[in-house]
């Protein structure tokens, strides 16, 4: 009997061993009893310390990781008159035009963010750029913190745009209203525009000036040349003539004749300053570097935007791109040892080339930095210039160079030895 009460316990032992090994499985198969408690929150980061729950490519400790659908504002003048026909509204960023809209009648303009409705880019514009941040952000919207070094610009024949800085505003509802992007109309400043006399030609010179026009356009250069020749013939104060016979020559590489002509237009009118810009390029190409700076100086000089009693712009025949001039300015200076004023002049033609036509001044202000030490701006002024110009002639060069200021850089960031 006493056997068979063992055995009982035994198996008693058994089972209470199997159901405390099967437990655990049996109930995990068993349908809830209620509805599953909420999950349990992560704490949240105390000041100081990293969250422990972030989405992947965000920072949950960043608010400007906010994506920006749209920027929206309206183009006014500043004297209060009608808004211009074909107002174009610009983002530039890091001095490059990646998004172009155009207002509307009254002037109010929306630009959506990571999109291409309602959007275009011309051929000056950063298109590549454009198309990866679309393909970044497919369902549209860019993070905030893109429009660092970002800023609006509107743009329209005879105005001067005022800048609006994207990154000091604030988004409402993933957009950002702008307010009111101010253009002020460009009116003649005295003393500062150009004398009517050297171009009140006679009739006769005035069609072969405008016969020369057409024949330079349809690239008939000879023909150009000859009616050209025959308007500073007919007048010789015709200093428009001469700067378009100087260019005519220029193309046809007569570049003793073209200078000859270039100089002559310039004697002419002082304030007319194309001829001074084309002498200063032959002047840079010839490697003379003195020059490029007397002609440099001269047209800085007259750039009424320096005179601060000046809120008007000078009515010139041709446009004249400042960024070539201080893309001049700062390579002279460097060549003359004048780093200080090279590098003034770099970063002033890298902030206004908004066109990029010129990628070189990269390079240059890449020497300059090297040459300071700094190899980190450097580095980053040497990526641009590849990033802008990926199959430049130099490209291996360059790469080589970058290497070995990515090298110099390291090692300057490393601990030194005790």
């Amino acid at each position: 009997m006493r056997r068979c009460e063992r055995i009982v316990v035994v198996l008693a032992v058994v089972v209470a061993l199997a159901m405390a090994v099967l437990a655990p499985g049996t109930l995990a198969q068993k349908p809830p009893g209620g509805p599953p408690p909420p999950p349990s929150r992560p704490p949240s980061p105390t000041p100081g310390q990293p969250g422990t729950a972030t989405q992947p490519g965000s920072d949950s400790s960043n608010p400007s990781d906010d994506l920006v659908l749209f920027l929206s504002g309206r183009v006014a003048t500043g004297d209060g008159s009608a808004v211009p026909s074909g107002v174009m509204v610009e983002r530039i960023c890091n001095n490059r035009v990646r998004q172009q809209v155009y207002a509307v009648s009254r002037g109010e303009f929306s630009m959506q963010l990571g999109a291409r409705s309602d959007s275009f880019l011309d051929a000056s514009g950063d298109g590549s750029r454009q198309s990866r941040d679309l393909s970044k952000y497919p369902a549209g919207g860019i993070p905030r913190r893109e429009l660092t070094n970002c800023e609006l610009r509107a743009s329209a024949p005879g105005f001067r745009s005022e800048v609006i800085d994207l990154m000091g505003l604030d988004p409402v509802a993933e957009g950002i209203d702008v307010g009111v992007l101010v253009m002020r109309r460009g009116k003649k400043v005295e003393g500062a525009t150009l004398d009517a006399r050297p171009y009140q030609a006679p009739k006769e010179a005035s069609k072969a000036y405008e016969k020369g026009l057409k024949a330079e356009t349809d690239g008939k250069l000879p023909d150009a040349r000859a009616y050209f020749e025959s308007a500073v013939k007919i007048y010789p104060s015709f200093a428009i003539a001469w700067f378009r016979l100087g260019g005519v020559l220029r193309k046809e590489n007569q570049n003793d004749a073209a200078r000859k002509a270039f100089t002559e237009a310039a004697t002419i009118d002082v304030k007319f300053l194309p001829p001074f810009l084309s002498l200063a390029s032959m002047a840079y190409e010839a490697g003379n570097w003195i020059e490029v700076l007397d002609f440099t100086r001269h047209i800085l000089n007259l750039d009424p935007w320096r005179q601060v009693a000046i809120t008007g712009y000078i009515l010139d025949f041709d446009a004249l791109d400042y960024a070539e001039v201080y893309f001049y300015d700062a390579n002279a200076n460097y060549k003359l040892n004048k780093i200080e004023d090279a590098e003034k002049s770099g970063l002033k033609a890298e902030r206004i080339d908004v066109r990029t036509r010129f990628p070189r001044v990269h390079l240059l202000l890449a020497e300059i930095f090297a040459r300071k030490n700094n190899y980190a701006m450097a580095i980053s002024e040497m990526k641009t210039y590849l990033e802008l110009v990926p199959h430049a002639k130099d490209g291996v060069r360059v790469r080589e160079q970058l290497a070995e200021l990515e090298r110099l850089n390291g090692l300057a960031a490393a601990p030194q030895s005790q």
